[in-house]
């Protein structure tokens, strides 16, 4: 046991002889139904998870399905900007409403709570822990086929919760192509099994850009360590990302679901098929 046990596990990651296993999930309110949740994690920030969230749900809608995204990077919401979402969520009294997209995606981010979305959200952990529980409990969530969980950097406050809270089907790792790919995975990885949640792969993001007059692809990190790192922790490398401005653009636009590219396409297949199975 820790030496400053608090005795409550669903607020501890320790693997400690003491800890309460069998935690119960958070349940869903009556008017919802989600069937497979993804969640979408790194072990350090800025590797680019709130794209790959996007694109994932955008390929998942453009196949048929229902989708969502649940933003839970309380502090640095980014997922209503890749959409354009401009309106206020709201609220029939009981329950909050998504925001959906122009394609049909339901999202809920802090972001579409608050006046001004440049405004900071300057909260503890407890309290943004507790404001992701209510985005999966009290918002209402109509016949979703699949939850993406757009999650802050590390394993902190949020990403424990997520794992412990919500039904997780698995989760995507996100990485870049420098040396700090292996740490980065590690963390996430090891995370992951302590909570007892699958790795369903990794992407690598900014992994190359494209020569626009010989169309060779060029490495500016470095061939990266992906590849070894996939086969040493047997995890499916789903995709990776260039450094493509027009696709920074689509985001900087709100206009994500406009993107005309391949690059995560097996990456959805895959885990359509692993969530089907």
């Amino acid at each position: 046991m820790a030496e400053e046990c608090t005795h409550d596990c669903s607020t501890c990651s320790a693997n400690c002889s003491s800890r309460q296993e069998g935690i119960p999930k958070e349940q869903l309110n009556e008017l919802s139904s989600v069937k497979h949740v993804i969640g979408v994690v790194s072990g350090k920030g800025g590797v680019g998870k709130s794209i790959v969230t996007s694109m994932l749900a955008v390929l998942s809608q453009r196949k048929g399905y229902k989708t969502a995204i649940l933003d839970a990077d309380i502090t640095g919401p980014s997922i209503p900007r890749a959409f354009g979402l401009k309106e206020r969520a709201l609220s029939d009294g009981m329950h909050l409403l998504p925001v959906t997209t122009k394609t049909g995606i339901d999202v809920m981010s802090v972001n579409l709570l608050l006046e001004d979305e440049t405004r900071p959200v300057v909260w503890r952990g407890p309290v943004i822990a507790g404001t992701v529980k209510q985005f999966w409990t009290d918002v209402v969530w109509e016949e979703v086929d699949y939850m993406f969980v757009d999650m802050p950097p590390g394993t902190g406050d949020v990403p424990l919760t997520v794992f412990q809270s919500l039904p997780l089907d698995g989760i995507v790792i996100v990485t870049t192509p420098q040396d700090l790919v292996s740490m980065i995975v590690e963390k996430a990885a090891k995370m992951a099994q302590l909570m007892n949640v699958p790795v369903l792969g990794i992407v690598e993001n900014m992994s190359y850009v494209i020569c626009p007059d010989c169309g060779k692809k060029i490495h500016i990190f470095g061939d990266g360590k992906l590849n070894e790192v996939a086969t040493k922790y047997g995890y499916e490398l789903l995709g990776k990302l260039p450094m493509d401005a027009r696709l920074a653009a689509l985001c900087d636009k709100g206009i994500i679901e406009l993107m005309e590219n391949e690059y995560l396409d097996n990456a959805f297949e895959s885990i359509e098929k692993k969530t089907q199975d």
